[in-house]
């Protein structure tokens, strides 16, 4: 009947070899640790230890929204125990043998890594930040390591990994080890319930009102993303491409053109609309746009909090409600303009890519055509500023499919921008006036007014870029009608309510992730091609407008017929006679 059982193997005692003599405090504890337990006791001991050890986010919110400590600490008391009750109830179903202490570990270690960020960056741990995670590349993991991340989870880490070495699980036949476990998962439950049910009536409207602190339960809330985010979408049914594209036409702009359109749109990463000057921000960042007299709207939000979000949902037709209802995948914005007969190309300064926008049309990154001298003075690893995607910009124009080109161009430049938390790896030496600077990815080690000094300095080298940009198509004049529109992915916290980076749910994320900037200019030919009225357009700057705005307006401007477009999204109609 040993087959029945978790482990028939006999309990030897394991060497004790403690670091004082036999009748030591250290080694009194050491055998009380190695003495034999059920899985079932590990269990409840490490999901009390977690609650108290990997939760100070939380604790500290809950602190923050009830203001003294007669109104929190009750609701403190009861979170305790639903974070309690819910480790025990989701570590039941481990609780078996000793061959599970690698997953027990493995949860310790999430939850310690998990508590470092959280504390860091005031993030939290939903579905749609998980999915972040998982796009995030090498690069982007090595700007988020450092060496409070390795004390905070050794501070975490190590004594369960003790406790966990040195005791012995107690081997049990498994029909009595499983309805033991169920009576554990139902007390569990039933307990997390009671409490609920008792205080119900502050517990709902804080929940209500809080929807981040659900996110915030340590390491329940960060299983639950995962598997959200990982595992559900292996159930879900496989997408089919819907196309958009049949009956794409191009107007009658295109039927006498004296110079066919040169287009730029530059998708922005992590700028705040409110630290630009062309918005009213104190600060001269934006010198290079301001000479250039371009367009700044300035009632613009994203479609999410993140690029895996924003970038997908900007180019799609379906608009923000519908392209996060949806069930199937369309054609974007890009397929259009391809289909249109345009030539079309992607550059990408991101090592984490377009997002899929651009996986149908010619597409490279700007990282990999460099020789070895440039990626030393303008990359660190694969990361590189941004004016890299203007060497052989000319070279790349010209490679271009001529038929295509004769009859007009749309050249997407993706940035790096201002992407964190190493925001000060975002600008050169010759733009950083605004010092000092914060210099390493550990914010908590830096002063509020060195984080904006490094974040301005990031948003001052885009001002150089998108000048340098428009300098560009201005030399292009002679042989294309030119413009460019720039439109960041989503925002950025910099402390504001203790949140740092981006990627909050969007249901509460704070304005400064999702007011962005926009900005649009163009040349003397383009606003003739398309009877652009210039007091028009400044006279509606300040109208609303969100990333729903761009696939419309681009295909407005570029004079591209197809059913889906809609003209009350075309933030330029009203001004085109």
């Amino acid at each position: 009947m040993s087959g029945l059982q978790a482990s028939s193997a006999p309990i030897s005692p394991l060497p004790l070899n403690p670091s004082g003599p036999p009748g030591s405090p250290w080694s009194r504890l050491d055998r009380w640790i190695a003495r034999p337990r059920s899985a079932r006791t590990v269990v409840v001991w490490l999901s009390l230890y977690l609650t108290l050890a990997a939760n100070w986010p939380l604790w500290n919110e809950l602190a923050r929204i009830g203001g003294a400590p007669s109104v929190y600490m009750p609701t403190v008391a009861l979170m305790a125990l639903l974070t309690v009750c819910g480790t025990v109830a989701m570590l039941s179903f481990t609780a078996w043998s000793r061959w599970m202490k690698p997953l027990w570990f493995a949860v310790v270690l999430l939850a310690a890594v998990v508590q470092h960020y959280m504390l860091s960056y005031r993030i939290v741990m939903d579905p749609s930040m998980v999915a972040n995670a998982v796009q995030t590349d090498p690069d982007e993991v090595r700007d988020l390591l450092s060496w409070g991340l390795l004390l905070d989870v050794l501070l975490v880490a190590v004594v369960p990994a003790w406790a966990l070495w040195r005791m012995r699980i107690a081997p049990q036949h498994i029909v009595s080890q499983a309805w033991r476990n169920a009576v554990l998962l139902i007390v569990a439950v039933a307990l997390a319930v009671g409490g609920m049910l008792v205080m119900n009536r502050e517990l709902a409207p804080l929940m209500r009102n809080n929807v981040h602190l659900r996110y915030m339960i340590n390491p329940l809330a960060s299983v639950y993303s995962a598997v959200a985010a990982v595992v559900k979408p292996m159930f879900r049914h496989s997408r089919k491409l819907i196309p958009v594209t049949a009956g794409t036409t191009l107007g009658a702009s295109y039927a006498a053109q004296a110079r066919p359109p040169l287009f730029v749109l530059i998708v922005g990463e992590t700028a705040r609309a409110d630290h630009f000057a062309l918005n009213g921000y104190a600060r001269d960042t934006t010198p290079e746009l301001a000479a250039r007299h371009v367009l700044s709207f300035r009632d613009v939000h994203s479609c999410g909090t993140n690029t895996q979000a924003s970038v997908p949902c900007m180019f799609s037709p379906l608009g923000k409600h519908d392209f996060e209802a949806r069930k199937d995948d369309y054609e974007n914005l890009m397929d259009v303009l391809q289909a249109a007969g345009l030539a079309v190309f992607w550059l990408d300064n991101q090592p984490g890519g377009c997002k899929g926008v651009c996986d149908r049309i010619p597409h490279a990154s700007a990282f990999s055509p460099l020789d070895a001298a440039v990626k030393k003075t303008m990359c660190d690893g694969d990361e590189c500023l941004d004016d890299v995607m203007l060497r052989g910009l000319d070279e790349r124009l010209a490679a271009l499919p001529a038929e295509r080109r004769s009859k007009g161009v749309v050249l997407v430049m993706h940035q790096m921008g201002s992407h964190g938390p190493a925001y000060y790896k975002r600008s050169s030496p010759d733009v950083k006036r605004f010092m000092p600077e914060c210099t390493t990815n550990a914010l908590a080690e830096c002063s509020h007014s060195e984080l904006i000094n490094a974040f301005d300095n990031s948003i001052a080298y885009t001002d150089r870029f998108l000048g340098k940009t428009i300098d560009w198509l201005q030399g292009q004049s002679t042989h294309y009608d030119t413009a460019l529109l720039y439109l960041s992915d989503h925002g950025e916290s910099l402390g504001e309510y203790g949140l740092f980076l981006h990627g909050a749910p969007y249901s509460f994320a704070p304005e400064v992730q999702k007011h962005i900037p926009m900005v649009m200019w163009f040349d003397a030919g383009m606003s003739a091609r398309r009877k652009l009225s210039r007091p028009c357009l400044d006279a509606d700057l300040d109208a609303p407008l969100t990333q729903d705005n761009l696939y419309h307006t681009v295909l407005g401007l570029m004079d591209v017929h197809n059913k889906t477009y809609k003209p009350a999204l075309d933030a330029l109609a009203s001004c085109r006679g």
